[in-house]
């Protein structure tokens, strides 16, 4: 099954070792300096965040950010109070959400907790992001320069393409988990070892650990290297020249992977009951995976971050700027024509399998990427495709297909690689050839240089919350909420309670906030809780600015909600950070006071008591 292992080192005759005194091998040297020029990279792209991790926020995606640090600062929580790591009730008060069913990134709000508690969820979200863009890139150019490529300048080409193609720079905007493009080169680093004899349980092990990890941090992204590595394998195996060696190699493979599956069984027995039968758990996905697919045009576009959309050449095919997962480029594309043409022309023996099999992965996964109906320059056709009949089945129904354009930018990437090694190594009928070469290699990547992720101001922590002046007026566990209430629009009170967490100490809940649960249509999943009457007034006066004639009912209602979820305080800080634009904060002021009446002027905000009977002076602090 698995004979891509023992083939891929001849394919590039004696493959590189790494040694750290530079004898009998490459030397550290080529691997520092892609570390030093990756982590670069990633600092640029991430700059605008370092410039004020407490005061900026990323423009496009205000909510997903506030999400994470929610995570993070949770972290902390997890750790001080020992609470369930895939279910909480301090959010979407009094029923709670299943984190599990989210993307929980349990490894990192563990392994930064420390850097949290001390610093912050704003820098450990700014360290996350950096880290994970630099070290996709860095893991890929390993991988490469171990298997497939000999000179160090080729697998760092791949590597950085792989690490900071359009896909993932659209990502930076805010999402920690797919951002972790490591995780894709690790799992396959030690899928592809696991036909060498004699080892297949310690390879098993560490296998399966490293299945548990990329569940914990990025599950969809961990689902599609699953299924690309199957796709890969399966194909290469079916070929004449590798049947032999795919039946001498599958009883190991095989045992290897028992290994496996008990290990990350073992280890994700408990989060895997929580996602799939835990309470709040739901099926299918909050987003509408038709409206989330990749439009064929986008191929063929640039990005709008990088140098071509700088220069006004950006597209906006995309549904939104976190999703511009393709958008490569048509001199890329037409790059990627020549670079498949031309090493399939000069394959050798054992490379030839493996093209064919990394062909056939690009070409799944890019048609799995248009979704279930073809779109052509926002043109939604009559054409299905292939994603409609795997849309409703387990996985897939959770995945958003756009998203499968990322396995092409890494097919690319690899190509890119492969190609940079036969110009490095092989010789070229004239030196012309070589500068026509790398002309079409500037052409088609320079355009693509990413900028850096857009970032805007957020309203600063009030010092009712800093100071922790709430504890006068919130029992321990006590329901508080900000106005308007969190949201993935208006998400300023998820942070509030995100920093808290990470102070360490007591804490409140909070109603609603942003997550993925149920009450979706047909049973599916929907974003955040459903809301009630209070709630949505709030929200439409924050957007809006809709102030409306309260009465009797309205306050009537208003009881109601409030003793469903218990709230002790509300609060308005004197500046609320909307994602999709300005917030009408005078219009939330006024229907709060028609609601409560008149607020207390306290730690910087306006307070309202919404259980007066408690003496804040014998709750201390």
């Amino acid at each position: 099954m698995v004979s891509v292992v023992a083939a891929a080192p001849a394919e590039s005759a004696e493959p590189p070792v790494a040694s750290p005194t530079g004898r009998g091998g490459a030397s550290w040297r080529p691997h520092l300096l892609v570390a030093g020029l990756a982590l670069a990279l990633a600092g640029w792209v991430t700059n605008g965040l370092w410039q004020d991790p407490a005061g900026h926020v990323i423009a496009k995606n205000a909510g997903d950010q506030a999400f994470f640090e929610w995570l993070l600062g949770y972290g902390v929580y997890l750790l001080g109070h020992g609470a369930d790591p895939f279910f909480t009730d301090l959010m979407n008060a009094p029923v709670g959400v299943n984190l599990a069913a989210n993307t929980s990134i349990t490894v990192f709000i563990v392994l930064f907790a420390p850097l949290t508690l001390l610093a912050g969820p704003q820098i450990s979200f700014a360290t996350i992001l950096t880290l994970n863009l630099a070290a996709a890139a860095f893991t890929w150019y390993l991988f490469l320069h171990r298997h497939l490529v000999r000179p160090p300048a080729a697998a760092a080409l791949g590597g950085l393409f792989c690490g900071f193609a359009p896909g993932f720079i659209s990502h930076a905007n805010g999402h920690l988990n797919w951002t972790a493009g490591w995780v894709a080169p690790l799992v396959l680093w030690w899928v592809l070892k696991l036909p060498e004899p004699r080892r297949w349980l310690r390879h098993g092990i560490i296998l399966g650990v490293l299945v548990a990890v990329g569940f914990s941090i990025a599950a969809e992204g961990l689902f599609f290297t699953a299924l690309a590595t199957a796709v890969f394998l399966v194909t290469r195996s079916v070929l004449p020249g590798c049947r032999a060696a795919a039946r001498a190699a599958l009883p190991t493979v095989l045992a290897g992977l028992g290994v496996t599956a008990v290990v990350a069984g073992a280890l994700l027995a408990y989060p895997l009951y929580m996602h799939f039968a835990g309470p709040q758990t739901f099926s299918g996905t909050g987003f509408n995976q038709a409206h989330y697919a990749e439009d064929i045009g986008a191929y063929l576009e640039y990005p709008t971050r990088s140098l071509a959309g700088w220069l006004g050449l950006g597209s906006d095919l995309a549904p939104n700027p976190t999703e511009e997962t393709s958008y490569f480029g048509l001199p890329l594309m037409a790059l990627t024509v020549v670079c498949i043409a031309t090493l399939r022309r000069h394959a050798r023996p054992g490379r030839f399998e493996t093209l064919m099999a990394l062909y056939a992965v690009g070409a799944v996964f890019l048609l799995l990427s248009l979704g279930p109906q073809l779109k052509v320059f926002k043109d939604t056709t009559g054409i299905k495709l292939p994603y409609a009949a795997l849309m409703h089945l387990p996985l897939f129904d959770s995945a958003l297909p756009g998203r499968f354009a990322l396995v092409v930018a890494c097919v690319i990437g690899i190509l890119l690689a492969l190609t940079a090694d036969r110009l490095l190594t092989e010789p070229m009928p004239s030196v012309g050839e070589h500068t026509l070469w790398a002309a079409a290699f500037a052409v088609a990547l320079v355009p693509l240089f990413p900028l850096p992720v857009l970032t805007g101001v957020r309203a600063p922590e009030p010092a009712f919350i800093a100071d922790g002046i709430w504890k006068q007026y919130v029992s321990d566990g006590g329901v508080l909420t900000a106005l308007p209430f969190a949201t993935t629009d208006t998400a300023d009170g998820q942070r509030w309670q995100a920093y808290t967490m990470a102070r360490g100490g007591r804490q409140f809940r909070i109603p609603d906030g942003y997550f993925l649960g149920p009450g979706g249509p047909e049973g599916v999943g929907q974003i955040g809780a459903t809301p009630r009457q209070t709630d949505w007034k709030f929200l439409r006066a924050a957007l809006y600015g809709e102030v409306v004639p309260i009465g009797d009912y309205d306050r009537e209602q208003t009881r109601a909600d409030l003793a469903y979820w218990n709230v002790q305080a509300v609060f308005l800080p004197p500046q609320v950070t909307g994602s999709q634009g300005p917030v009408f904060r005078a219009a939330l002021e006024i229907t709060a006071t028609d609601l409560f009446g008149e607020p207390e002027h306290v730690g910087g905000v306006l307070l309202w008591r919404i259980r007066p009977g408690i003496d804040p002076v014998a709750r201390g602090n």
